[in-house]
């Protein structure tokens, strides 16, 4: 599916994916109760960089601060990939998240004071261990990270072509 798609739908793909999985995970926090710990805002937050900076890419297209932007894309989704690894193998095990560099992360940005019913970590690392469909929700986390990564990687190698070909 990824491989059919051209640069352009594919980052407003990416963008639809990373903003909808905030808006599943807001939704799962208020209707049913899964709190979030700091591990969790900070891949909220990620995924929410990654939805801006796929937007950007796409409105500026073949542009160089698109294509800077396209690229920009697959470190920010393999960060979040390792922020949702780092929460399900050492975080999750942890009764306390407090003082943790996701903590600090989500403190230092403020967006917990702004936006608390979206960014506010409510829950300890080992409290916020919770599973949807047998899955812990970090791997589920995780998983769409790394569709990410390669949706990301497809789009900066498309934006490379293109680029090649138009200056040819």
């Amino acid at each position: 599916m990824i491989a059919r798609l051209n640069r352009q739908a594919l980052l407003l793909a990416i963008a639809g994916v990373a903003a909808g999985v905030v808006a599943f995970a807001v939704m799962t926090q208020h209707l049913f109760e899964m709190q979030p710990c700091p591990w969790c805002i900070l891949q909220r937050m990620i995924y929410l960089s990654i939805a801006v900076v796929a937007l950007l890419a796409w409105l500026l297209g073949r542009r160089p601060g698109g294509q800077a932007a396209g690229w920009l894309l697959l470190p920010m989704a393999a960060a979040g990939l390792a922020t949702a690894l780092w929460q399900h193998f050492v975080a999750s095990r942890s009764t306390s998240c407090a003082l943790t560099f996701a903590d600090r992360v989500v403190s230092a940005t403020t967006l917990d004071e702004l936006l608390p019913g979206i960014f506010q970590p409510r829950a300890s690392c080992a409290d916020a261990a919770v599973t949807l469909l047998g899955v812990p929700y970090e791997v589920w986390s995780a998983m769409t990270f790394t569709l990410l990564v390669v949706a990301a990687a497809r789009a900066a190698m498309l934006g490379a072509a293109s680029g090649r070909h138009a200056g040819a």
